[in-house]
């Protein structure tokens, strides 16, 4: 079995333009859309729905790994380094502020060059106790495969399939610097395009234990800026790549098996990211509904604890809310919890859901005010 990293000179890389040209110009056709529908709002709705953006993009890389962050969390980090209200929202962990710093480092220090030391920040970052898991890693250095050959398996034991496995240790550095000196300097390819080769590339490379793809997904943000021009986040590529991860794991299986003519993968990363510039109106609805939300109600006194549970209702609530669920997220006892709800009642912000008895749950009434 040939991985790509195994054929000579592996980076000549090629694709049919035929192909790729058209997507290119539509992908062009829509950012530039995105952009000017955004440039008309205001201030503070443009802020609200980078604020959604960025939450959703870091939410959502972690989720491909497997990872579930507390997205107000993620959300009360991103505000507070975008300068942004806090209020109602809860503190973040130290790692979650750690995931959160790549990624701000990774869009609004667009223009900065990608080094070796600031990959090696970012991986620190994500593993700043140098575990994943239960298993203890090299942190901030490439890795040294002091164990055998790094490999993507599966199937019981005798009968292991290998989906990938990433180049030898001892070739890394010499990669790694023919990979960043062409991210820093080759101005040739459209932005757009190189995003997508920066992805597969850095994967191809798999320079540490873990964690590569989140990097590798934080390096397409960045080069995205760059394709932009702004480090304002409007699209989250994450968030599409995680609705369709079983499609994204067999295409980067199957570019890692081919050659070096990868017209399938950029097809395919050129039209996740169209998919998720047309997904944006998703977001600027929410965004609507969560200011109008807030100016219809601007003059009713909100505690903290209730306006962190009307920003989960805002944000799609999983399941029922009930007054035992309010006083386990708010960590506050039942009867505070009660009297929380009852008040929300009378100020006619939620409303009681038709199952009543041991099983009352309670809804937000204008969680649908824009279509």
């Amino acid at each position: 079995m040939t991985f790509i990293h195994e054929l000579p000179n592996w980076t000549g890389f090629a694709w049919d333009d035929r192909v790729i040209s058209p997507l290119l110009a539509s992908v062009r056709y829509q950012q530039g859309k995105l952009l000017g529908k955004m440039e008309a709002l205001g201030l503070s709705l443009q802020n609200e729905a980078q604020l959604e953006t960025l939450t959703l993009d870091i939410v959502k890389s972690n989720e491909i790994e497997g990872e579930n962050l507390e997205r107000q969390q993620v959300r009360s980090s991103v505000a507070r380094r975008l300068g942004l209200p806090t209020a109602g929202l809860p503190t973040p962990s130290h790692h979650i502020d750690n995931v959160v710093a790549i990624m701000l480092d990774a869009t609004r220090e667009y223009l900065k060059p990608l080094t070796k030391q600031r990959l090696f920040g970012w991986h620190a970052s994500l593993f700043p106790g140098s575990y994943s898991g239960l298993n203890q890693i090299a942190v901030g250095k490439w890795r040294k495969d002091t164990k055998g050959p790094m490999q993507v398996v599966s199937g019981s034991m005798g009968k292991e399939r290998i989906h990938f496995q990433a180049i030898d240790a001892e070739r890394l550095p010499g990669e790694m610097d023919k990979f960043l000196t062409w991210f820093n300097k080759d101005p040739k390819l459209d932005p757009m395009l190189k995003s997508g080769l920066a992805h597969l590339w850095f994967v191809t490379i798999h320079p540490f234990e873990d964690g590569n793809g989140r990097i590798a997904r934080a390096i397409g943000d960045l080069q995205l800026c760059r394709a932009d021009e702004t480090d304002k986040r409007f699209y989250s590529l994450s968030t599409q790549i995680q609705k369709e991860r079983g499609d994204y794991y067999k295409i980067l299986e199957l570019t890692q098996r081919g050659n070096t003519e990868i017209t399938l993968w950029l097809e395919w990363y050129l039209n996740c990211i169209n998919r998720s510039l047309a997904a944006t109106d998703k977001i600027l609805s929410a965004v609507n509904n969560k200011t109008a939300f807030w100016k219809k109600f601007s003059n009713v006194q909100f505690n903290d604890r209730q306006r962190h549970m009307l920003n989960k209702l805002l944000d799609g609530f999983h399941g029922k809310l009930t007054s035992t669920k309010w006083a386990k997220i708010t960590k506050c006892s039942h009867d505070t919890a009660l009297r929380d709800i009852k008040a929300l009642l009378a100020a006619e912000v939620i409303m009681q859901d038709d199952s009543g008895g041991r099983s009352t749950s309670y809804s937000i009434r204008q969680l649908k005010l824009v279509r």
